[in-house]
């Protein structure tokens, strides 16, 4: 099937599922659900080829840990899309509604995007919270995976649209794209006529080349060079756990720790104890001149480290005197991902909050926590790094966007 073909069919149905009720959406996600767990044997021999394939050819641990699945991976999967059947449905909501002097009643209305379109890397849950989200709002959803996990993602594909075949929906509100041609991905940014709107999810590579190819409207999910800071004030205990779950609790995640900014006044009696708990996962810490001169088994850090995401055991280290240099430092070298302060200084947090310009900044937590599940948006399609037309975890609203509906009883304009 063409890439053309493949988007005629998705526009088709659409048309379909975004005028389907609640009801109709939540029974078709909830037999998903059964079905993936059925597969669960297929999709799990269909992943370990993948990871075989993988490993082999040399690609690092943390992506290899994104590849993988486990049967609790798929049950969570299976879980998300009842989370997700679970949330309330904004298709269909009306923001607003006034009467102006003329008599018109002018509303505006949550409606699907229609078709979304995903090229992602190597992570096949993506392929079941897409579909989750994209079914729930009411858009078709064309997926286009990374090769080195394609046996997973057919795999997963086939049982999401049997349980949609098996509650009477349209099973091409789910495609996916398995021709790995290159040429192919670049025809599929280009299906201006039957995409409205295409999200990449990897990493800086791939967003970069979307962008740049793509003639359809892109909405970036961008790379995680996530800070944090230790203030001057920070209790250390706090800093240290955070920091520890922030970089290691999942190395291959767009949320985990890449980067540390220390205050120099605490660093004589911070660094040793942040080696110490790092050393528990061996975790290389590439630092600035001057870290590297209080703490010995540091690594100089380069310019390049500075912007890394590492997705690796490996951090970058910065002293600064200030929290003001702290936010200057992050908000060069930042992705615009996540960002955190461990401070007891309440006007220093205010200050970070204000200055940082990222889509999610904490006071006092780890930056793990930007997620679709635990932002309670159930699944999320990705983490938006751009200011347009969504910012941070996209969950369900995010793909709807809004028509105006209009009442009239004759009214001409004069």
């Amino acid at each position: 099937m063409t890439i053309t073909e493949i988007g005629k069919k998705a526009k088709e149905t659409a048309g379909i599922i975004g005028i389907l009720g609640s009801a109709k959406k939540n029974e078709g996600l909830k037999a998903a659900a059964a079905a993936l767990l059925e597969g669960e044997v297929e999709i799990l021999t269909a992943n370990q080829d993948d990871v075989i394939k993988a490993t082999a050819s040399g690609m690092s641990a943390g992506l290899i840990d994104r590849l993988e699945l486990t049967p609790a991976r798929i049950e969570a999967m299976a879980d998300g899309l009842l989370s997700v059947a679970a949330l309330d449905d904004p298709v269909g909501e009306v923001l607003s509604m006034k009467v102006r002097p003329n008599g018109i009643t002018i509303g505006q209305k949550r409606v699907p995007l229609g078709v979304v379109g995903i090229i992602y890397e190597a992570r096949p849950n993506v392929t079941a919270d897409a579909f989750g989200l994209c079914f729930k709002s009411g858009n078709a959803v064309i997926l286009k995976g990374g090769s080195d996990a394609l046996e997973s993602n057919m795999a997963i594909v086939k049982w999401l649209r049997t349980g949609l075949k098996n509650a009477g929906l349209p099973e091409d509100a789910l495609q996916l794209i398995t021709d790995t041609d290159r040429e192919v991905t670049k025809d599929f940014m280009r299906q201006r006529d039957y995409v409205d709107v295409l999200i990449p999810r990897g990493g800086a590579g791939l967003i970069k080349t979307v962008v740049e190819n793509s003639t359809i409207p892109v909405i970036e999910t961008g790379t995680g060079n996530c800070h944090i800071f230790v203030d001057e004030s920070a209790d250390f205990e706090m800093a240290l756990n955070i920091i520890f779950n922030a970089k290691t609790q999942r190395i291959g995640v767009c949320n985990a720790c890449e980067s540390l900014v220390i205050h120099r006044k605490i660093a004589l009696k911070f660094l040793p104890l942040l080696k110490e708990r790092l050393s528990l996962k061996s975790v290389e810490i590439r630092a600035d001149e001057d870290a590297c001169a209080m703490e010995d088994g540091f690594i100089p850090a380069t310019e390049e480290d500075w912007g890394r995401e590492y997705l690796d055991y490996i951090l970058s280290l910065k002293l600064v005197d200030s929290v003001k240099e702290a936010i200057s430092h992050i908000n060069r070298y930042s992705t615009g991902h996540s960002e955190a302060i461990i401070t007891s200084d309440y006007s220093n947090a205010r200050k970070f909050l204000n200055e940082i310009n990222s889509a999610a900044v904490y006071v006092n937590a780890s930056t793990r926590f930007t997620d679709g599940y635990e932002f309670g948006f159930g699944a999320e399609i990705g983490i938006s790094t751009q200011k347009l037309h969504a910012r941070g975890p996209m969950g369900l609203k995010e793909l709807t966007t809004t028509k105006y509906i209009i009442y009239g009883d004759g009214q001409v304009r004069p």
